[in-house]
């Protein structure tokens, strides 16, 4: 099969605070040309006046003042660049503990996560609970850069050790694909080019083993689910009685003629057009906006559902859910919270906390149910009205929801349905 160059690859950095995570995203850029000259300038100019001798890379992402000050990554920074063979967006997370809430966000719709292990410390418990987090949140391809290989004189050992090691913990873990790969992020080792230091490692570099990872087989193309966010009614003489229904896909495949199911209503209809800015479509698919037209004339709104009447999913008002807590205050049991499901917002509560997770040792924490910033947890939720749900690990867009706290309107945890 041959590669869609066209096709956008999202990967995510993880590690432990002075692992390189900024310089090995520098290095990709720089390694591959994808910094414009004026940028180029500039941050050979600030790597000068710190005194530098050559550039430092990882200005190229560190761009905000407080980041330059404290020489660490203080929050999730996006990056997109392109090589004629791919394109890529890369969302570089913090490696201090108490960012574990960024890099849930930042892996969120990850389809590789890189985690990087210093050659000179190895598996230590950040890389462990990046790792499960990765594991948590179903990222199917891994990418181990055990980094700083030149710290070590390129040791075949070292990196060897480290690899079985890591191999025996994630063992455990729902992970599809797991690779390793040497480098030295700051000498350009195995990240763009094939390193000169490891002959003993033969495999493809970093750049390379991205532009030529197969990630079409990620996407749900099963369960066909539209959710609606809004109803477009044109007051148009060219749209007499237009009626349509514009979103997302968020996974499967429609076509026109179609036979259809609105949720939660029930009602059934077929799909008569499948209209974009373009022009008209005879197929559309994950992840695509679109707008929607009925051949019958009934009640969708916003929050709706249309599925394919042969494929449901599961309606409820209570589900269990593995959450990341993501605010500085506690959860407070029972209070009412705003849930966002897709397109569908409404009133929800945790209902109860059934077992906290220790990262660390992967163990299920029976006893301590407070909720803090960071801890990562089972609980069990209960909505006012039904959502239409799937399980997270075959759906990740509607089985992922956030909570909302009403009174200071900040999001407060992240959830992903079991």
């Amino acid at each position: 099969m041959s590669l869609d160059t066209n096709q956008l690859l999202r990967f995510t950095t993880a590690g432990s605070v002075d692992d390189g995570k900024s310089t090995l995203i520098g290095r990709l850029l720089y390694d591959s040309k994808a910094i414009f000259e004026d940028q180029l300038a500039a941050i050979t100019s600030i790597s000068k006046r710190k005194g530098h001798d050559q550039i430092d890379l990882a200005l190229f992402t560190d761009g905000l003042r407080d980041e330059r000050a404290q020489g660490i990554t203080i929050d999730v920074a996006y990056r997109y660049f392109t090589t004629p063979k791919r394109k890529f967006i890369i969302a570089d997370t913090p490696g201090h503990i108490e960012y574990t809430r960024n890099m849930v966000t930042g892996a969120s719709t990850a389809n590789v996560a890189l985690i990087l292990i210093d050659a000179r410390h190895g598996i230590i418990e950040q890389t462990k609970r990046h790792a499960f987090i990765a594991s948590l949140l179903h990222i199917p391809h891994i990418i181990v850069c055990i980094n700083k290989m030149d710290l070590v004189d390129y040791a075949e050992e070292v990196y060897e050790s480290i690899r079985s090691q890591f191999e025996e913990f994630s063992s455990k873990l729902y992970v599809k694909d797991i690779r390793f790969i040497p480098m030295s992020a700051l000498h350009g080792d195995n990240v763009v080019n094939r390193s000169q230091h490891m002959p003993w490692f033969q495999e493809a570099p970093l750049l390379y083993t991205l532009e030529h990872m197969h990630i079409s087989s990620d996407l749900n193309k099963i369960d066909a689910r539209f959710p609606v966010q809004t109803v477009l009614r044109p007051q148009s003489k060219d749209f007499i009685d237009y009626r349509g229904y514009a979103g997302r896909i968020a996974s499967g495949i429609f076509r026109p003629k179609d036979k259809v199911t609105i949720l939660p209503s029930g009602l059934t209809s077929t799909i008569k057009t499948i209209d974009t800015s373009k022009g008209s479509l005879q197929e559309a698919y994950a992840p695509m906006s679109i707008t929607i037209t009925l051949e019958d004339d009934i009640d969708v709104s916003r929050g709706d559902m249309i599925i394919k009447t042969n494929n449901t999913p599961t309606q409820t008002q209570e589900f269990d859910a593995m959450i990341c807590w993501l605010n500085t205050h506690t959860a407070r049991p029972r209070t009412k919270y705003t849930i966002l499901h897709t397109s569908n917002e409404q009133k929800a509560m945790i209902k109860e906390v059934l077992y906290k997770i220790d990262i660390d040792t992967y163990q299920r924490n029976l006893e301590n149910k407070d909720l803090a910033m960071n801890d990562i947890a089972r609980i069990k939720v209960k909505t006012t009205r039904p959502l239409m749900i799937d399980e997270y690990r075959d759906n990740r867009i509607t089985g992922s929801f956030v909570l909302i706290d009403d009174g200071t309107h900040e999001t407060v945890a992240a959830g992903m349905i079991l």
